[in-house]
Parts: structure tokens; C-alpha cells; sequence
């Protein structure tokens, strides 16, 4: 995990991933934005892979638990995201524990979330944010 940390602060990326085949892709995008993109285009990808991430937040957990990583890094995490990794026996560690995600932009906490605030299982997590992203394209 620490090279995978390690790749993640020096191409301050978003999110690295080492597959169960030893190969490491990152990414760069905001958010969640990556991990829908893996679930929907490279699922194979993410069952068993060893994930680093910025920023994990109880929605990236639901994601992360839906394509059944084996364990997860993040440089923030939230306590939200701790029952869903737990629950789903991924071992996680992370650079700094924190009650809520907080957006950049202010102190208010993350909107996804908030969004998936209810959710009890990855399954209602994944639900929750493929509504929201669905409602947002159709204000679009």
C-alpha cells in the first residue's frame, strides 16, 4: 500500500489502483466520478484491486464495497465510510479521520454525502448516487 500512497502524493493524482495482476492505473477526476466510471466501464478492474484515494467519503465506500476491493488508503477519510468498509471486511487506512467531508469551496459537508447520509448498505449508496447523477443530467 505505501507505494500506492506513494504514487498518489508524487502524480498527485486522485485515486490509484493496483489490480489483482499487479498494474496501476490512476486517475484524476473529482469525487466519485472515477469509481462510477470503473463499476460501469472496467468493473473487472476493482475486485481484489488495492486502492489509494485522496478523499473517501461514505459514498466512495458504497462504490468501493460494491466493486469488492480488497483494501483501500485514503488521505482523508470520514467516519461515515468506517460501517460500510467494515461491515464489508476491507481492511483501510488513512492519513486523516474526520466526522464529515468538508467541500473545498467552504465548510459546509460534501453534497454526495449528504445525499447518501440514510444509506445503510453499498447497494442503497450506489442507488442513492446514480438517482442524483441521473437527476442532474436531466436539469442539464
Amino acid at each position: 500500500m505505501k507505494e500506492l500512497v506513494n504514487i498518489l502524493h508524487r502524480q498527485q493524482c486522485s485515486l490509484v489502483v493496483c489490480t489483482t495482476d499487479g498494474s496501476l492505473t490512476t486517475y484524476n477526476k473529482k469525487g466519485v466520478r472515477d469509481l462510477v466510471w470503473l463499476l460501469d466501464n472496467e468493473p473487472r478492474r476493482l475486485p481484489g484491486a488495492r486502492i489509494a484515494d485522496k478523499v473517501i467519503g461514505k459514498a466512495a465506500a458504497g462504490l468501493l464495497v460494491k466493486g469488492r476491493v480488497a483494501e483501500v488508503y485514503a488521505d482523508v477519510m470520514s467516519r461515515m465510510a468506517l460501517p460500510l468498509l467494515d461491515n464489508a471486511e476491507i481492511p483501510y487506512s488513512y492519513g486523516e479521520l474526520v466526522e464529515r467531508i468538508v467541500i473545498p469551496e467552504g465548510d459546509s459537508r460534501c453534497p454526495l454525502e449528504s445525499i447518501v447520509a440514510k444509506a445503510n448498505t453499498a447497494e442503497e449508496v450506489e442507488t442513492m448516487l446514480r438517482q442524483h447523477f441521473k437527476e442532474k443530467l436531466q436539469n442539464i
